[in-house]
């Protein structure tokens, strides 16, 4: 396929996991252009490189102090890229030759594609987060851990900002604030390999904290812990069995949306109250963390999950006015690398 694949990386030396991914990367090699934006440490870059290769483009990456490292090496990946259609992945998603064919034709008609993950093996905690994968999908659009962008429409917005938490969410938004065509395709499924519960539990402030890019949902969420300590206090438990219900019964939805029971087990339903009580505790955990000046991750912290729609739009009408202006006094197209933090 006239398409290339990247994936931001970065890992520990020894690190276990290496010789699937690297199984995996040689097998992509055969269908697409692979472009690992590497970020590790020389002695684990070293390891990678000889794990899948010559046939990967291995690129290294500097990872700048108060920034998100993924998001740079999507830049420096995204420049490596020698094809018009991208891929830009995870290092825990997995495609099939079908998904790769049906999100790269999609791009033929939009400027980014949006397909939907699903776990598979399925441990406890991933049917707990698919719960939430499925909630989404009953009320709009879920985020997964890959996206596919037209290179050229990338370059020419300037990439996207690798200052907030919500990478992929700031990535949907800066592309459609620039007038891109953004496609949802929750019928291309594409396999995720679950993380450890080590991993699982560390993300939960991290994935609560994104609720602020998203006030509704933000607004619903801490309202639900009061909520339920008032109606417990009035010995009334009938308000919390309905939420409940509500919730499997909306999580239910949103799997059989799209063909999705051949892909998410009617278990992963019953898990939406667990993981709405769940989020209802971390997201007041998430708001101290706003008060005190954001969340904490790899060393720093992130005050701004993902920025808003109108604050994209004021500054895509920015760049587009300056590249009017620059254009006139050099006779000239603007630079490609711009606001939105591509190096």
């Amino acid at each position: 396929m006239e398409a290339s694949y990247v994936l931001p990386l970065r890992r520990a030396a020894g690190e276990p996991g290496l010789e699937e991914l690297a199984a995996y990367l040689r097998w992509l090699a055969r269908h697409v252009e692979v472009v690992v934006a590497d970020g590790s440490e020389p002695d684990a870059f070293a390891e990678n490189a000889q794990a899948w290769g010559p046939g990967v483009v291995h690129v290294p990456v500097v990872n700048r102090p108060r920034r998100y490292g993924k998001v740079i090496g999507v830049h420096v990946g995204m420049e490596a890229a020698s094809h018009e259609a991208v891929i830009i992945a995870d290092d825990d998603v997995r495609y099939s030759l079908p998904a790769l064919e049906q999100v790269v034709e999609a791009l033929g008609t939009a400027e980014l594609v949006r397909p939907q993950n699903y776990f598979d093996p399925l441990p406890w905690h991933a049917a707990w987060d698919t719960a939430r994968i499925l909630l989404n999908r009953a009320v709009g659009q879920d985020s997964p851990g890959t996206l596919a962008v037209r290179r050229s429409f990338f370059v020419a917005m300037g990439g996207y900002s690798d200052e907030v938490m919500y990478e992929n969410l700031e990535l949907i938004r800066t592309v459609a604030a620039h007038g891109g065509r953004v496609a949802d395709r929750p019928d291309v499924y594409v396999r995720r390999v679950p993380g450890t519960v080590r991993r699982f539990l560390e993300q939960r402030p991290r994935q609560a904290y994104d609720d602020f890019a998203q006030p509704a949902k933000l607004l619903g969420f801490l309202a639900v812990g009061p909520l339920t300590a008032w109606t417990a206090r009035r010995g009334s438990a009938w308000p919390i069995a309905a939420l409940a219900a509500g919730a499997v019964a909306m999580a239910e939805m949103g799997r059989r949306r799209h063909g999705g029971t051949g892909f998410f087990p009617a278990r992963c339903s019953w898990h939406a109250p667990l993981w709405m009580a769940e989020r209802s505790v971390w997201v007041w955990l998430a708001l101290l963390y706003r008060i005190s000046g954001g969340v904490p991750y790899a060393g720093t912290r992130f005050r701004v999950p993902a920025h808003s729609m109108a604050e994209l739009r004021l500054r895509a009408r920015a760049r587009a006015v300056a590249s009017v202006a620059e254009g006139r006094g050099a006779g000239s197209a603007a630079p490609a690398q711009g606001d939105h933090g591509a190096p």
